[in-house]
């Protein structure tokens, strides 16, 4: 039995980063920075689809309890015992990815968005119903459920995908001047947003007028618009991801079904054929977009079948919960 004094036992490191793999985890990090700046597509999908969300989530749930720590308690070593299962080398090479692509093709996606609207919005919703798959396996993989249980949990999906269907179906408002309290809570929300798999925070701060400034403040390096937009971000890492993480320990089922609905339920914004959020059927002009359609849906099922399913498990529990520390 061990001293009541001995030092805590930690996990065992993580393998060591490699050129390669700092490499691949940058370009997933630019991957999952580029689509979050496209409305109605969700990081938190591109993280499923490569198989690093659970890896992710518990990453930050370390990192911000040993901020906690660090901050609050002054204690360092609780900190350092609470930093030790934080992926590093994932994390900081994901983050440099992603702030990479914002600050550089901010730009070029938004010229693409502008220009090629029809292209653009049938290439990411091939992109989102084909993720759609990603939670649904991993729903599979918490256990079988009972009848019943398939019951409830397509009656889940179906009223979290009706219930986003309809509020994406809100006007769009706008604001030309934000105060500055709507910029720290959009920063909050979208980062939110982000975390979730299925929520664009793209598409919410597109329906609260924030869209727009936004991307021109990243675009122009408005560093004072963009200090209070990160503020808001970190408050609403520190206080959501701590609550997504605890529920994918103990409603990791649920919480992927919800998911599965915000997914489906996020396809309306992206229907190719829209006006001021009105559905309409498709034009004559319909197979280049369901060209790009097929190829989106294409791309995303060809990274999810190139993760390796010990990589899309890797955060998890013998019985579906992510690994979590006290």
């Amino acid at each position: 039995m061990a001293s009541p004094h001995s030092s805590p036992v930690l996990p065992p490191p993580a393998p060591r980063p490699t050129v390669t793999s700092t490499i691949t985890h940058a370009a997933r990090g630019a991957l999952i920075g580029l689509v979050e700046l496209v409305p109605g597509v969700s990081g938190g999908t591109v993280a499923l689809v490569l198989g690093i969300f659970d890896r992710l989530i518990a990453s930050a749930n370390h990192f911000i309890s040993g901020l906690t720590h660090l901050v609050f308690r002054g204690s360092r070593t609780s900190a350092a015992q609470r930093f030790a299962p934080v992926e590093w080398s994932l994390v900081l090479p994901l983050a440099a990815g992603m702030f990479l692509a914002l600050a550089t093709l901010s730009g070029p996606l938004h010229s693409f968005v502008e220009n090629q609207a029809t292209i653009a919005s049938a290439l990411f919703f091939g992109m989102v119903a084909a993720s759609l798959l990603v939670p649904i396996s991993m729903v599979r993989q918490v256990g079988p459920p009972t009848a019943a249980g398939t019951v409830k949990g397509v009656a889940v999906v179906l009223l979290v995908a009706a219930a986003a269907f309809m509020l994406l179906g809100i006007p769009a408002l706008q604001i030309q001047d934000p105060p500055w309290w709507a910029l720290t809570l959009s920063g909050a929300v979208a980062v939110c947003a982000l975390a979730l798999p299925g929520l664009s925070g793209s598409f919410i701060l597109l329906t609260f007028g924030m869209y727009e400034p936004t991307l021109e403040a990243v675009s122009t390096r408005d560093y004072g618009y963009l200090a209070l937009f990160i503020t808001g971000a970190i408050l609403g890492l520190a206080s959501f991801v701590r609550l997504l993480g605890h529920l994918l320990r103990v409603r990791r089922r649920a919480v992927l079904l919800v998911a599965t609905g915000l997914i489906l339920g996020s396809l309306r914004a992206l229907w190719p054929w829209q006006q001021d959020t009105t559905l309409l059927p498709p034009d004559d002009a319909w197979l280049w977009p369901l060209a790009a359609c097929l190829a989106g849906a294409c791309v995303v099922l060809l990274l999810w079948w190139r993760q390796p399913r010990t990589e899309m498990t890797a955060a998890v529990g013998p019985h579906g919960n992510v690994d979590q520390h006290p």
